[in-house]
This record gives C-alpha cells, structure tokens and sequence, in this order.
C-alpha cells in the first residue's frame, strides 16, 4: 500500500499545485486544500502576497487553527500593476524571503504562497527567482501556487494546474461584496 493511503503520513513525492484562473476561489482553494492536509496531519504554512486585510479565511486561522503557520505580506490596498509602490515591492521581497526560508526549513509538508502568481506577473518578484524555488523545493515538500495570470513557465512546472473561470459573478448584477463571500 502507498505511504499516505491509511496511516494520513505523507507520501515522499511531493507535488506543485498551481490555482489560477479569473474566477473566484483561488485562494479559498488553497485554504481548503490546507484544511485537507491538516487533517491527514500535515505541517502547513500560508504564505499570503498583497493582502493585508483580516479577510474571513484569516479571522478563521487565528481563531481556530492556531497551529496552521500564516504569514501576510500586503497592505490593504490594492497594488498598482504598472507602477506599484516601494512598499508594495519591499513587502513582496519580505514575503518571497520568508517563503525560501519555511519552504527550506523542513518544518513543513505543505507550504501555499497565496498570490505569488499575480506577484510575478506585476514584476514585483522576477519569474526567474520563483522557478529557481519552485525548481529546487524539497522534493517531498507539496507546494500550492496561487492567483491570476500564472505565467506559462510555472504552469509547466507545475504537476496540477487548475484554472478557476468566471462564468457569471454578482458583482455585474450589481450585488455588492460582503462578509462571508469576498472577505
């Protein structure tokens, strides 16, 4: 029987999971993902980009899942894409660092960098520096790469790729966002 199956241990091919997509559930995703890991007794981190908002995903870590590692690295604003502010590129860097370092500590089975693709694609992080981490992770180590715009380099890298497309959202029927929904 494979290592994994009955004794919720992990297996020792670790696999690269990239959520992309328009849609909406990246994130949310990932956070379901992580729930699942824990629950076959998985060490996991979320490591989340360009978000500083306590959205409903992170109240709920806090609350209830003390021993999920969770690091935010993003103000509450949105991030311009052409011309994004030093914070914005200073704040990515501290994330992206933070990041090498857990993914490399061995302190983790699942490590998920939350909005890292959008990272890459308003340059606030080069490409190359996230291939050359996805491409030297612990090979047991499963690492979740989330949010818009992945770029086709790390989709090819990547074992699963998994678009999330919008088909209708509320928005457009002028329902607001609200609690529990978008945050």
């Amino acid at each position: 029987m494979p290592v994994g199956e009955e004794t919720g241990k992990k297996s020792k091919q670790g696999i690269v999971l990239v959520i992309t997509g328009n849609g909406k559930g990246k994130t949310t995703s990932a956070f379901g993902q992580a729930l699942r890991a824990m629950g076959q007794g998985f060490r996991v981190c979320i490591i989340q980009f360009m978000k500083g908002r306590e959205y409903g995903e992170v109240l709920a870590v806090k609350k209830y899942l003390p021993e999920l590692a969770f690091f935010q690295y993003g103000l509450d604003s949105f991030v311009m894409r052409d011309n994004p502010a030093p914070v914005d590129v200073e704040l990515a860097r501290e994330g992206f660092e933070k990041a090498k370092e857990v993914i490399n500590s061995g302190d983790f089975d699942m490590v998920i960098l939350d909005e890292i693709n959008v990272v890459v694609d308003f340059n606030l992080i080069p490409e190359e520096e996230v291939i050359e981490l996805v491409e030297n992770k612990p090979p047991e180590l499963d690492l979740v790469l989330t949010g818009r715009y992945a770029s086709e380099k790390l989709k090819e890298l990547a074992d699963t790729v998994s678009e999330v497309r919008e088909i209708k959202h509320h928005y457009n029927a002028g329902i607001k966002g609200r609690a529990g929904i978008e945050y």
